[in-house]
């Protein structure tokens, strides 16, 4: 066993599905891809673990696997369900679901999904089955575009409905498409999450601290070798080189866009 290791690769997954939507193509992956997927984690000697256990550990300095990843999905795809469920079973791995609840099929539907969502006994099912379900929004808006209100609503709200409809309020928070910032974080620490995750398309690091986690995109267009050698923590920089240079230049747009909005008068 080791107590501390000094990084572990967070997989980030959306969609897993045979004919996605259009919207959702490049994020998601085939059933057979992902079961390739996990059969390398499997064969790798691999132990995967829960946001909330990864972080539980870190916090307490408790004793970790050798090899501990992360296998977590974004937004709530039907596809997690129908065939991620089966596959993770078959090897008894645990993951983490992070639902937007806006967008799952239900009372809480707001509409604009981008694809056919899990409903809210699809839900319960995966956490009866091991899945941890954490908040990713309401609405799935960019959080560090927002005003405090809207900001406060979006986690909120996000964790009263997981809350009410599992009976287990969430403990993790991933931030819609990797944006954060340290007034979204501190709203998210506010709203009682105990962890969240961004992406930077890096491995995750204790040092990063328990709201700023990374986490490495996993697309229809990664291929079994480099998922391997991602996970081993081997090429990544170059894996994601070109990520690197849009996240950069998203955040000069968004620090743009906020420094307009805080000017401009009556917002």
């Amino acid at each position: 066993m080791s107590v501390r290791p000094c990084a572990v690769p967070v997989l980030m997954y959306h969609a897993v599905a045979v004919a996605p939507a259009p919207a959702v193509r490049a994020l998601s992956v085939p059933p057979e891809a992902f079961a390739a997927q996990l059969a390398v984690l499997a064969d790798g000697g691999f132990t995967p673990l829960t946001t909330a256990g990864l972080a539980a550990a870190w916090r307490t300095g408790g004793a970790l696997p050798e090899r501990p990843v992360l296998i977590t999905f974004d937004d709530g795809y039907e596809g997690v369900y129908r065939h991620a469920l089966p596959l993770l079973a078959r090897h008894g791995f645990p993951a983490t679901l992070f639902v937007t609840t806006g967008w799952l099929r239900g009372p809480h539907d707001t509409g604009g999904a981008p694809d056919t969502m899990l409903d809210w006994d699809q839900v319960r099912e995966l956490a009866a089955a091991g899945v941890e379900i954490g908040g990713h929004s309401h609405g799935h808006p960019p959080l560090d575009d927002l005003g405090d209100e809207r900001l406060r609503h979006e986690v909120l709200r996000c964790k009263e409905i997981i809350a009410e409809e599992t009976g287990v309020p969430p403990e993790s928070f991933a931030y819609p498409y990797g944006h954060s910032g340290r007034r979204v974080r501190r709203t998210v620490r506010g709203a009682g999450f105990r962890q969240a995750l961004a992406v930077g398309n890096a491995l995750a690091d204790r040092r990063q601290g328990p709201y700023a986690l990374a986490r490495m995109t996993v697309r229809r267009d990664t291929g079994i070798e480099e998922f391997a050698r991602i996970v081993e923590g081997r090429g990544v920089l170059r894996a994601f080189a070109r990520d690197r240079v849009l996240t950069k230049g998203y955040a000069v747009v968004r620090r743009t866009r906020q420094a307009v909005r805080l000017c401009t008068p009556g917002d």
